[in-house]
């Protein structure tokens, strides 16, 4: 289930997200651009073609190395690692605090100049978000993403600039982890191979269990 995570995903816990078919399933946009395909095939191809304009991009987590084939430029392609943690260390944060549909827009900003991944208007819909607050500002924040059967991702882990070196990332990946194991789930990540955040990952508590192939594609006819 985790080799293939995002395909894992559409076809179980978050199928009623899913767009398309047996062969290709995609996430609503404005939720996230990234989409499953049963197998690295023309035929699956296609059928994500169906699903996305041409100048559409798209991205997936694979455990080979995605061959895409004409009518797809390559966008980015680069390798990372997919983290378990089972039992995070104690970092209560008593400024913590659960977010809302309201704070979509201050979140969408804070995303925006941390660019830790996509974050459109309803990614809120992935799951349970956590936020730190100063003087009312959001931060920083960490939510959830793709749910493969009963694992769930801990994903859009940001905090601004001007905040940094405060263990807020470390805090907030403590509480989604935590919330995830706590209503009987399995708390999982993915993060780029050569991003420094794997040591605050690893500092919460997670290891590294496998290594994926992150692709993102254009569909250029």
């Amino acid at each position: 289930m985790l080799d293939n995570p995002i395909w894992s995903a559409l076809t179980t816990a978050h199928a009623h997200f899913a767009e398309g078919d047996d062969l290709a399933r995609r996430y609503p946009p404005e939720v996230t651009p990234l989409a499953g395909l049963i197998e690295q095939s023309p035929e699956a191809y296609a059928a994500l073609a169906k699903l996305m304009p041409v100048g559409g991009q798209v991205g997936f987590f694979r455990d080979v190395l995605p061959d895409p084939p004409d009518g797809w430029a390559t966008v980015t392609r680069t390798r990372m690692y997919q983290m378990h943690c089972a039992t995070p260390r104690d970092m209560s944060d008593d400024s913590i605090e659960i977010l809302g549909t309201a704070d979509v827009p201050a979140m969408a900003e804070l995303a925006q100049l941390t660019e830790p991944g996509p974050f459109g208007p309803r990614t809120i819909e992935f799951g349970t978000f956590y936020g730190i607050r100063d003087q009312g500002r959001l931060v920083a924040m960490t939510g959830e993403r793709i749910h493969p059967g009963r694992y769930a991702e801990v994903s859009a882990v940001c905090t601004h600039p001007d905040y940094r070196g405060r263990g807020y990332a470390a805090a907030l990946v403590a509480a989604a982890t935590r919330g995830i194991i706590a209503r009987g789930d399995l708390a999982m990540l993915h993060v780029r191979c050569d991003n420094p955040a794997v040591r605050v990952y690893e500092h919460v508590g997670y290891t590294s269990e496998r290594m994926l192939e992150l692709l993102i594609v254009r569909r250029t006819e």
